[in-house]
């Protein structure tokens, strides 16, 4: 992947576009995804969207017994216990989807935190990249058996326009020198578009096609570390909680780029790449503003992803994928 290959493809979605939109038409039968967050959120509308057009979804939950409740209503979806920022049930949770299906062929990485109070997991690691990239990361690396045994699989993650807020930051990934909760998410979303464009160099011999995105500007479960006044300054909702922000999209909006970035006939022969708003995004300029859409050229820098990959591996001890 090249930044050439950031070029939207003329997709007959859009902005506007709902996962029921996105699936229309498809059969997804014989499909198996893992939705990580698939119980809340975008992560529901994208359980919910997959098994209606017939794939049997794995969802790794938190919290499992509200997962369960959930999505009790919906058929041919196992849950499992998985917390994204313990590494070992991450592995736990990869050896039991092992043991439920000899192939996969979704990865959808759709949970994480953002903005959250200073904590730290692990051996000290920030959490925010702790879970939403070192969890994931390591998810994948144990899940990629069973990725390149089926045909065509896909893994697609959740990035966002707030990885213009910084690059990764080599000399402090863990902001031992301070700590800024939105810079913490920036990189953690940076971080998430790296490791799309690496996974997808190592796993296309084998047919596995990664790809991050932005699903667009949602009020979920997301901003739960908000307090509501923070998001009243920011212009997103009114003192009583009502969404007033221009261009925020319903959940169903936001969980139809990923949908589409499952299913696409259109990124058949892709991989690598940043999405949104159910199409391929440009590069942005360097002080573009964030809601001018597009992907900063250092969030889709294969040297970058290289070198990301290697300092992921030397944290997490995940098996790495090799090629």
């Amino acid at each position: 992947m090249t930044t050439s290959d950031q070029q939207p493809l003329g997709s007959p979605f859009s902005l506007t576009s709902t996962a029921e939109d996105v699936l229309a038409g498809l059969d997804l039968s014989g499909t198996t995804a893992v939705v990580t967050g698939g119980y809340s959120g975008l992560g529901l509308h994208t359980t919910r969207g997959l098994a209606a057009a017939g794939a049997r979804v794995v969802v790794p939950a938190r919290r499992p017994d509200l997962a369960r409740a959930a999505l009790a209503d919906v058929d041919g979806c196992d849950v499992i216990p998985m917390d994204l920022s313990d590494l070992a049930g991450v592995r736990a949770a990869a050896a039991q989807i092992a043991g439920l299906c000899d192939r996969l062929d979704l990865l959808m990485a759709v949970a994480g935190v953002m903005a959250t109070p200073e904590r730290r997991v692990g051996p000290g690691w920030e959490s925010q990249l702790a879970v939403n990239h070192f969890g994931h990361f390591t998810l994948a690396c144990e899940l990629y058996p069973l990725l390149a045994a089926a045909e065509g699989a896909r893994v697609v993650v959740n990035s966002s326009a707030g990885h213009t807020l910084t690059d990764i930051r080599w000399h402090d990934p863990h902001f031992r020198t301070g700590y800024d909760k939105w810079l913490a998410y920036g990189q953690a979303k940076t971080a998430n578009a790296l490791f799309a464009v690496h996974f997808d160099a190592l796993g296309r011999e084998d047919g596995v096609r990664a790809f991050a995105l932005h699903p667009g500007k949602i009020i979920t479960g997301l901003q739960r570390e908000m307090t509501v006044q923070e998001q009243i300054d920011r212009g997103w909702v009114d003192e009583h909680g009502n969404v007033i922000g221009a261009g925020f999209k319903t959940p169903s909006q936001g969980a139809a780029t990923g949908l589409w970035a499952a299913t696409s006939p259109l990124l058949g022969d892709r991989g690598g790449l940043y999405l949104e708003d159910c199409d391929v995004a440009h590069v942005s300029a360097p002080a573009a503003p964030m809601d001018d859409g597009g992907v900063r050229a250092y969030a889709v820098d294969p040297e970058a992803a290289a070198r990301l990959w290697e300092l992921s591996v030397a944290a997490t001890g995940a098996t790495p994928v090799t090629r």
